[in-house]
């Protein structure tokens, strides 16, 4: 795309990781980077952001997790969504295309 990364809006974090672990479980870094796909490297999240949301969704019952081997045999923490996780993305994905919709309207009133 050419153009650089871009900083999330307050909000869309927990949405890009409900929908990036809805393709699949993933440990930390696969979720980081499933989202840099996902945006075609629009968005690149950063450890530091990345973790406390990861808990922050678990914690709200919308991830579960449970260790196992990464691609190099280190330990990592693998998530995936819970039932609850996935009625949570369906409902930011609906709250996310009202706001999106407003946005698109606002932007090409005169």
């Amino acid at each position: 795309m050419g153009q650089s990364p871009t900083n999330l809006l307050q909000g869309t974090l927990d949405l890009l990781i409900l929908k990036a672990l809805a393709l699949g479980e993933l440990h930390g870094l696969g979720v980081s980077r499933r989202i840099e796909q996902l945006t075609r490297g629009t968005f690149l999240v950063k450890p530091g952001s990345l973790f406390p949301a990861l808990h922050r969704l678990q914690d709200a019952g919308w991830l579960s997790s449970a260790w196992g081997p990464s691609e190099n045999n280190r330990k990592a923490k693998y998530y995936r969504l819970t039932a609850a996780g996935r009625r949570q993305l369906e409902s930011e994905i609906g709250q996310w295309k009202r706001v999106s919709l407003a946005i698109t309207l606002a932007l090409q009133a005169n």
